[in-house]
């Protein structure tokens, strides 16, 4: 039976165009509602014709299986920006986020600089509590506007709601498929010196370095950005990825000194809430992987080895063979199990059991 939607709707878009990856199979249907009306409208009809729907931004995030989504896709378009004073701006989430840091620094507020050059939409920064070089969004977010897909309720979270930790907000975990972000509030700091909290960022400005401009700050991270291919480039094959593919596990300290007694060599590890944050990328390189590694069309970026690349043609099994691969080298030397960043979508079981499973069959 042919559906008739209320707004305008493409079918069968492949994933390879709406991904930063470039894999996956097509997506029933795709549809780009400009605000929350008619967003609210398309899933009020999705759910009386029982049609999965799956909120995706930028799909800078994303591994879609090569069978594709058989549903709807929505793609939520709202990209205004408010000025609410006193340091405060409201952001539509279907803004692109790196636009929205770059106004904040040219109006000198403070506080998201060190997130400049993260791909994707204002709308995923607090479902991922995105951070970057000693920053986190959940340190200047006031609140998230959310729709409810199931009521239609419009709902405000205070930022003590969201249940922010490291790369993670309930948005991600207990309230994963309930609510459609559609706006965000963030308290930023007019006239505030940027954050130089990270040991590179130190390095490259200079110990000595004070007061330092929010735009000389987002320069160089752009820069160091560039550096390792983590600035979506459509002329760099390297960026062709979804960012980080691991997250950096967090372990107890006595997890962190076994860890080290074992590789016998100084190891990068940081202070966290919960322990002791170790670098994913270094653990990798450690249990031997390096910078550069091809296996088929799939591989291991030439400037960044956390980030899995699609070197042109690949499919997604390929890149889920390599994440599996990785994953059990990373746990058989060293035994820490790294857990995969980028939503997982239309594969036949979750993220990790997924990897596992293949890892056995290797």
């Amino acid at each position: 039976m042919k559906l008739t939607f209320p707004l305008s709707v493409e079918e069968a878009v492949p994933f390879s165009r709406l991904t930063t990856l470039g894999v996956g199979g097509p997506a029933r249907y795709v549809a780009r509602p400009a605000d929350r009306f008619r967003a609210r409208e398309l899933l009020d009809f999705c759910r009386e014709h029982s049609l999965p729907v799956h909120i995706l931004g930028q799909g800078s995030n994303m591994l879609v299986c090569d069978q594709g989504f058989d549903g709807m896709v929505l793609c939520y378009q709202d990209r205004r920006i408010e000025r609410l004073g006193e340091g405060r701006l409201r952001a539509g989430s279907g803004g692109v986020w790196d636009e929205l840091v770059a106004l904040s620094v040219a109006e000198g507020l403070a506080g998201i600089e060190c997130l400049s050059g993260i791909p994707g939409l204002v709308g995923a920064a607090p479902i991922q509590n995105i951070g970057a070089y000693g920053q986190e969004v959940a340190e200047t977010l006031h609140e998230v506007e959310a729709l409810d897909r199931t009521t239609g309720a419009e709902i405000r979270f205070p930022r003590e709601q969201c249940g922010f930790g490291y790369r993670h907000s309930h948005f991600k975990g207990d309230w994963a498929g309930r609510y459609l972000v559609t706006g965000l509030v963030l308290q930023l700091r007019p006239g505030g010196e940027a954050t130089v909290r990270y040991a590179d960022l130190r390095r490259r400005l200079g110990e000595g370095s004070t007061a330092l401009g929010l735009p000389q700050v987002r320069q160089l991270v752009l820069e160091i950005r560039r550096s390792k291919s983590m600035v979506v480039d459509p002329a760099d094959p390297n960026s062709r990825s979804a960012g980080s593919f691991f997250v950096n596990p967090v372990v107890p300290e006595a997890e962190a000194d076994r860890i080290a007694k074992t590789v016998g060599k100084p190891m990068p590890r940081y202070p966290a809430a919960d322990g002791v944050k170790l670098s994913a990328a270094w653990l990798m390189e450690t249990a031997g992987w390096c910078r550069g590694h091809v296996q088929g069309r799939a591989g291991l970026s030439e400037n960044h080895v956390l980030a899995l690349t699609n070197r042109g043609g690949a499919t997604a099994w390929e890149l889920v063979e390599l994440a599996a691969r990785v994953r059990r080298t990373v746990q058989q030397r060293l035994g820490v199990a790294l857990v995969p960043e980028p939503n997982f979508l239309g594969f036949p079981k979750p993220a990790l059991e997924l990897l596992d499973e293949v890892a056995e069959a290797l």
